[in-house]
């Protein structure tokens, strides 16, 4: 007989796992939870309901130098970027561990802080971490030199250093997988991190950096910082002792910390920034209900709140109608509802200010032309949460505020095309260029395409795939940082070259 698939997610009372759920309350600096230096604390609010969850130390700029006097010294003087590399990856792997061991509490952290159905906390963002520390613990000890060609006499050695304090700062929409792409490298390469978390999404990162502490990391070598961007962000851009700062948010902040930058230290600045991805679907789809299908999951997974969401469905008019109506009757089934239902599929936003923002965007998109085909209203208003119904909209120009800008949030903007050649210039009229699709079934087409396309990733058939060994990044104002891969490690590692002359 077939064995039964066992359900992790199915078999567990999250309300009730929710109610006696204790989040820490401190910063995690030089491997211990502290108060703030003045004592402040923020109380954060779910966005499923509005009820409490911690009042949580709040940083001020001097916790952001206690941090990063923790990172220097376990830097300059601890064992972390003196150990064999083998030893940091299996303190990496450790720590992936102890994060699966507590895969429910992360999860439900993730849930009640930023909305994302549970399901897709446990089983999505959870894998994601887990996944990211595994790859980079099995990598550590693969770094290879060279030795170039010299004369008798003389040899070079070309060594990868580690290139010292990192500032790491991570978006709320998934708290942990972005933080995970910033650690794991940095870690493995042999620096030492201060992460700032959003101020939206701060837990579930202050959790797991204790369990980073418990599988052996020394004390300073992650530390971890809740507070507000413009005190805590601006803090670490311009301090002197960081070396690097990666970063993952709007392109209007990212600014900021290339200015940051210039007027410090000169520090090395990586960004993965906004965009406004476009998803193409051609008359050859390979399966058109398929294709409107991943259209819909595109925009609406996490509430649309991801910055490869597919905002923009560039569709071809010979399919358009069949398209435009298999993705109205899909957006049914993402209708929101309690993020800690194991059957939910949309969550809520992440806060009031963020609903009130994207209904503005919906709103003015609508005054600018645009016709509203399903949804813009909020759902359950008398629950306490920020709930919005999944939305479509079409015949929006391409000055719209819905083809021009971030709007974040589950609305899907469909443009009509009459070919390939339309489609490429509709797809690439936008300042970002970080991910985009291709829908056919021409080899030709594809490669074509996906060449003239102007983004990072580019998608073939299929939406938001990959795994740890493709890099993550885009062009134009969506960035120049690459998370993930081998090539990650380059951006926290310096070339030194060593000449000895033996002769």
């Amino acid at each position: 007989m077939p064995v039964a698939q066992i359900d992790p997610v199915g078999q567990v009372d999250w309300i009730a796992r929710a109610a006696v759920l204790k989040p820490p309350e401190g910063l995690f600096i030089g491997g211990e939870y502290r108060a703030a230096e003045s004592g402040a604390s923020r109380e954060i609010r779910s966005p499923r309901d509005g009820a409490a969850l911690a009042n949580l130390a709040w940083a001020s700029a001097a916790d952001a130098d206690r941090a990063v006097a923790a990172a220097r010294e376990a830097f300059d003087r601890g064992p972390w970027p003196r150990m064999h590399p083998r030893e940091r990856g299996e303190v990496l792997r450790r720590f992936a561990e102890l994060v699966e061991a507590h895969r429910e509490q992360v999860a439900l952290l993730i849930t009640l802080e930023m909305g994302k159905p549970i399901r897709h906390a446990y089983e999505i963002e959870m894998r994601a971490l887990i996944r990211c520390l595994r790859y980079y613990g099995e990598l550590a000890d693969k770094n290879q030199g060279e030795i170039p060609p010299t004369a008798e006499g003389e040899l070079a050695l070309v060594t990868h250093e580690p290139a010292g304090v990192v500032a790491a700062v991570v978006p709320w929409n998934f708290p942990i997988t972005l933080a995970g792409w910033k650690i794991g490298p940095a870690l493995a390469a042999g620096c030492t991190v201060v992460l700032k978390t959003a101020e939206r999404s701060p837990l579930s990162m202050q959790y797991v950096a204790a369990l980073g502490a418990e599988a052996g990391l020394p004390p300073g070598v992650l530390n971890v910082l809740s507070g507000d961007g413009a005190v805590v962000g601006r803090a670490l851009g311009s301090h002197g002792d960081v070396d690097v700062l990666t970063f993952t948010g709007s392109t209007e902040v990212g600014r900021h910390f290339l200015r940051y930058a210039a007027d410090s230290n000169l520090k090395r600045v990586y960004l993965e920034l906004g965009g406004k991805s476009p998803n193409i679907i051609l008359p050859d789809a390979p399966d058109l209900d398929a294709a409107a299908d991943t259209a819909a999951w595109a925009i609406f997974f996490n509430s649309g709140e991801m910055c490869t969401a597919g905002s923009r469905l560039v569709v071809h008019e010979a399919v358009a109608d069949r398209v435009l109506n298999r993705v109205v009757e899909t957006a049914a089934s993402w209708y929101p509802a309690d993020p800690l239902l194991p059957s939910t599929r949309m969550g809520p936003l992440v806060d009031h200010a963020h609903l009130k923002r994207v209904r503005s965007a919906i709103a003015l998109g609508i005054e600018q032309g645009a016709q509203l085909l399903t949804g813009g209203a909020l759902a359950h208003p008398d629950s306490g949460g920020c709930y919005l119904e999944p939305t479509v909209l079409t015949d929006a120009s391409r000055g719209n505020i819905l083809i021009r800008e971030e709007i974040f949030g589950p609305v899907l903007a469909v443009q009509t095309v009459r070919d390939e050649e339309e489609a490429i210039a509709v797809a690439g009229d936008t300042p970002y260029g970080l991910a985009a699709a291709v829908w056919t079934t021409d080899l030709g087409t594809a490669h074509r395409v996906a060449r003239r396309l102007r983004a990072g990733t580019v998608w073939v058939n299929c939406y938001e795939e990959g795994d740890m060994n493709a890099p993550f990044g885009g062009v134009k104002l969506s960035g120049f940082g690459r998370d993930k891969s081998r090539h990650a490690l380059d951006e926290y590692r310096d070339i030194k070259t060593t000449w000895i002359n033996y002769g």
